[in-house]
């Protein structure tokens, strides 16, 4: 299948969405044309799902960078919090920057479904984001009580509190699976930049990498629409909106 047909059904849901290893060549040529890094002084830090269907499709050229660093936990959210983003702030070159790619992921087959991929070896699909899913699951049977995060799936029971604080919003959505994503997205992208705010790093940029990642069919791929992408001037202590690098 050609990319642009593998896009087509893509673009179904996520209208702007481009390929994840067309956004990881993007990011490489801004990092060496507009800030004048190679990517070896570049620190990538993640906070995406610990499904393994995001190493499997995690582009190769991703290893220019240093890392990456591992923020997220289920479906995304940064569940390293400060202790993690500290970590790696330090890990940094002095002249280089930190590279924050961050966000939730969901399932679309080949033939459009939305919340499922169909996995290498098997013969039927399975869920994608799991997580996303069953929070939504037990949300739609009432099945969430408001406040109740336990020990022994402390993770799962986050994101379920995300979800249920967003009820009325989701429920009633032409897809709440679509737009539990949204919610998680939007509380990942809010939290990703307090811990930001709250994290001193000895280097020269901090580059914000909101997004959705998308993921396919084993024969497919995946794909991202990005909706943050910013760069922080820490000597200026400024910011800059390159989102239109893509699009």
């Amino acid at each position: 299948m050609k990319k642009r047909e593998k896009l087509d059904i893509i673009h179904q849901w996520y209208p702007k969405a481009i390929t994840t290893i067309d956004s990881v060549n993007k990011v490489i040529d801004f990092v060496e044309c507009e800030l004048d890094l190679e990517p070896r002084q570049v620190m990538l830090a993640d906070s995406i799902c610990s499904d393994d269907v995001n190493s499997i499709q995690y582009p190769a050229r991703t290893q220019e960078f240093l890392g990456p660093f591992k923020m997220g936990g289920l479906d995304g959210y940064p569940f390293t919090g400060l202790t993690g983003m500290g970590a790696f702030a330090s890990h940094v070159p002095d002249e280089g920057a930190v590279f924050i790619y961050y966000g939730p992921h969901i399932g679309i087959t080949k033939n459009g479904t939305l919340g499922e991929i169909h996995r290498f070896g098997q013969s039927k699909n399975s869920g994608c984001c799991g997580a996303a899913k069953g929070a939504l699951h037990k949300l739609n049977n009432n099945l969430i009580q408001e406040g109740v995060i336990t020990e022994l799936d402390y993770q799962m029971n986050t994101i379920e509190q995300i979800l249920y604080k967003a009820k009325d919003r989701i429920l009633p959505a032409a897809s709440p699976l679509f737009e539990a994503t949204e919610v998680i997205y939007e509380a990942i992208d809010k939290r990703i930049n307090e811990l930001v705010n709250q994290t001193k790093y000895n280097c020269k940029y901090v580059i914000l990498g909101g997004a959705i990642l998308i993921n396919s069919d084993s024969d497919m791929g995946s794909f991202t629409e990005v909706r943050r992408f910013e760069v922080i001037d820490l000597g200026t202590n400024q910011r800059k909106d390159y989102i239109s690098t893509f699009l």
